[in-house]
């Protein structure tokens, strides 16, 4: 069956931006404004707790390129019958080719290192970075659309995607518009950074230094394992499900086994009593110093000190105890 959609969204007839003389891979300039608006967020995240926002500049340089390596040892590895014979191309990120487990698997513990070095303790970090981490992939993910890759199936809903023939997968060749892949997931990563700081201003006292990013871990990978089941790019196999599906699922389930164990201070449940708070100012995600706030904490006093009850962990150098990681 061909599937056409009466409306759809176009793809970029190339993956390069020109400004002048210059030429810009638009895959590269995502992933770099995504590393931008990431490492803005933590300094601000950090800065609103006390903290000096330069930390989150230094420990970035770092957590980045370890990311970018991890992320790209990660799509080799498992994609290696596209290399064979062609080793050159293993250095060429800018054509795509970035696996988000690999990234954040060696940019999150590059970055707690860098962290530790700092006297920062590592579930306050996880916790600062937790809605910084899925606004940075939601922008990296229009790379995808640029390059015309990682799409779904063929479908004839009004919001799919145009795909130049020539990007089109062997036995496609006669489909139009197919699933964008890459703006479902980018709108599940902007609702859930947003949803971790709503979380984050309901049940700060309730949760444990490192419950945040675990909130992180289970919302993307819950995200990821809808989004790889639409995906028709050839991927490696296991036990008969994507190798990505089931690294997802599997890092879904540790997360909320980790949070049910370790996530609450207290045994209890959260009770609806601590829900009933003021409707959640979405600026804080950014920790904007301006968001009037007053009755939900995180504000700051007019001669700039930090309330002790401030949203989240303790800033630094408090540590946290082993538990906490």
């Amino acid at each position: 069956m061909i599937y056409r959609s009466l409306g759809s969204i176009p793809s970029p007839s190339s993956g390069q931006l020109t400004i002048g003389p210059l030429r810009l891979t638009a895959y590269g300039l995502m992933i770099a404004l995504g590393v931008v608006a990431a490492v803005e967020i933590a300094r601000r995240r950090h800065g609103r707790r006390g903290g000096d926002p330069d930390d989150f500049s230094q420990i970035a340089v770092w957590g980045v390129i370890a990311g970018l390596v991890g992320a790209r040892l990660y799509h080799v590895a498992t994609d290696l019958d596209r290399f064979r014979g062609n080793w050159g191309d293993v250095v060429k990120v800018w054509k795509g080719g970035l696996g988000i487990p690999g990234g954040l698997a060696a940019g999150v513990l590059v970055g707690l290192w860098a962290a530790r070095k700092r006297g920062m303790a590592p579930g306050y970090g996880m916790d600062i970075v937790a809605p910084a981490i899925p606004v940075a992939q939601a922008i990296g993910r229009w790379g995808n659309w640029w390059n015309q890759e990682l799409f779904g199936g063929p479908t004839s809903l009004p919001w799919g995607l145009e795909i130049d023939l020539d990007h089109r997968p062997a036995g496609y060749e006669g489909q139009a518009t197919y699933h964008p892949t890459f703006l479902y997931e980018s709108l599940w990563n902007v609702a859930l950074a947003v949803f971790i700081v709503w979380l984050e201003r309901r049940a700060r006292d309730r949760l444990r230094p490192g419950s945040l990013f675990a909130v992180y871990v289970a919302g993307y990978g819950l995200g990821r394992f809808w989004v790889e089941s639409l995906r028709i790019d050839p991927a490696q196999q296991l036990f008969g499900m994507r190798f990505n599906r089931l690294l997802a699922a599997t890092a879904t389930l540790l997360a909320l086994a980790w949070l049910a164990v370790f996530g609450l201070r207290r045994a209890e449940a959260i009770g609806f009593e601590a829900l009933e708070r003021e409707p959640v100012d979405v600026r804080d995600w950014a920790g904007d110093p301006d968001a009037d706030t007053p009755d939900a904490g995180g504000g700051v006093d007019p001669d700039g000190e930090v309330p002790a009850d401030d949203i989240g962990p303790a800033a630094p150098p408090v540590r946290t105890r082993p538990t906490d990681l």
